[in-house]
């Protein structure tokens, strides 16, 4: 399966291209590279942000699990772990008393 692969990357970059120049909406940091979006939001309050073409919103922290809603699909990600949701790879980098790190990338 390395010719869907191989589709899927270019239209990765540019919609990381595409993100990083018109900037991402909502209330978290949002930073793209080449190989996905860091997101980081804060941990109270209902935010939300566009990226990689997908709405992410962090719905709640219970201690260090993080509920994320990624294109409409709810996963729980401890810190350290990973799973994917929408089509994407989504892995929770860190959880502070503040804000909560996630990385979202392509599958």
């Amino acid at each position: 399966m390395t010719a869907p692969r191989a589709l899927l990357a270019p239209l990765l970059a540019i919609a990381v291209a595409v993100g990083a120049l018109t900037g991402c909406g909502g209330g978290g940091n949002t930073s793209c590279g080449v190989d996905g979006c860091t997101v980081t939001f804060p941990r109270s309050g209902a935010t939300e942000v566009s990226v990689l073409g997908v709405t992410a919103r962090l719905v709640r922290v219970d201690a260090d699990i993080a509920q994320v809603e990624v294109a409409g699909q709810t996963v729980m990600v401890p810190v350290g772990g990973q799973t994917q949701a929408g089509g994407l790879v989504v892995r929770v980098e860190q959880i502070t008393d503040t804000q909560v790190v996630i990385r979202v990338s392509a599958v």
